[in-house]
């Protein structure tokens, strides 16, 4: 099994749910890190959801995350962690259009 770390940056997300990053097919990834950045004048509003593709299930990490201008929030990291299987995706929705930019990091397992 191969490891890779990787990174997916998004920028300019709106009000409009933007997959930041997507699991390869027959690949397994451990999330370990979303920041989101407020590069907006006013304060927005994030969600974060997770897709599981073989479920059918969208749920949310996080919904209606306050981020004032200027700032960063760190909304996986630290001792949460996301596993993600193939195909399976985040994506991230902000309160006003092209305001929020996007790191995720990962762990490709495949």
């Amino acid at each position: 099994m191969a490891n890779v770390f990787k990174n997916s940056l998004t920028n300019y997300i709106g009000t409009v749910g933007t997959v930041v990053y997507t699991t390869p097919a027959s690949t397994t990834t451990t999330v370990i890190g979303v920041s989101v950045a407020n590069v907006n004048s006013n304060n927005i509003n994030v969600s974060v959801m997770a897709r599981d593709s073989s479920a059918n299930k969208t749920v949310f990490i996080v919904k209606d995350a306050v981020i004032t201008p200027g700032s960063c929030a760190v909304l996986v990291g630290g001792e949460q962690k996301i596993v993600l299987e193939g195909n399976d995706f985040l994506s991230v929705t902000s309160s006003l259009a092209a305001s929020a930019d996007v790191i995720v990091s990962a762990l490709e397992l495949s």
